[in-house]
């Protein structure tokens, strides 16, 4: 059995991260059609806009490892859209089916900045500035959607769900 080192814990986890975002890419317009609110809508619209960035970067930081552009089955991502999928059945033609939506799209920017943290420092500790500073650019840019989605849910979506 070969040996694994960081720089195949760093491509294995590359290929799983590449997956979710392109998983990320189909059920962002089934988010988009199933919210209400047409601030959400417009949230799920411009993040679908920079997850088509996203996965551009990760083919750019496979060229950069000298590996082909792959991903492999992501369980978590799997996951977590299946809850938002729930969500939206659930809750379809409810007050709180925004603010769930929302709550829905936090769990997947959290998993993403996760994963972009460690890439990026991983690829600096293998030498790869190139690599960590497009990592670095995504992280950058899943928080600032995280923080969007915290405001549009504590200012419009949960009080509206709740004074329903």
């Amino acid at each position: 059995m070969a040996e694994k080192t960081l720089e195949t814990l760093f491509h294995e986890t590359l290929k799983d991260i590449y997956y979710a975002e392109r998983k990320i890419l189909k059920a962002l317009p089934k988010m988009m059609k199933a919210a209400t609110s047409p601030d959400l809508k417009a949230a799920f619209e411009k993040h679908r806009n920079e997850t088509e960035g996203h996965v551009e970067r990760l083919q750019q930081v496979f060229e950069i490892s000298g590996k082909r552009a792959q991903g492999k089955t992501c369980d978590a991502i799997e996951g977590i859209i299946s809850e938002g999928e729930e969500i939206m059945d659930d809750f379809k033609g409810q007050p709180a089916l925004d603010a769930g939506l929302a709550s829905a799209a936090q769990a997947v920017e959290h998993y993403e900045i996760a994963r972009y943290g460690t890439l990026a420092r991983w690829a600096g500790e293998l030498g790869m500035a190139d690599a960590q500073k497009l990592l670095i650019t995504t992280m950058r840019e899943e928080e600032a959607t995280d923080k969007a989605l915290t405001t549009l849910a504590e200012n419009k979506l949960n009080p509206t769900a709740k004074a329903a």
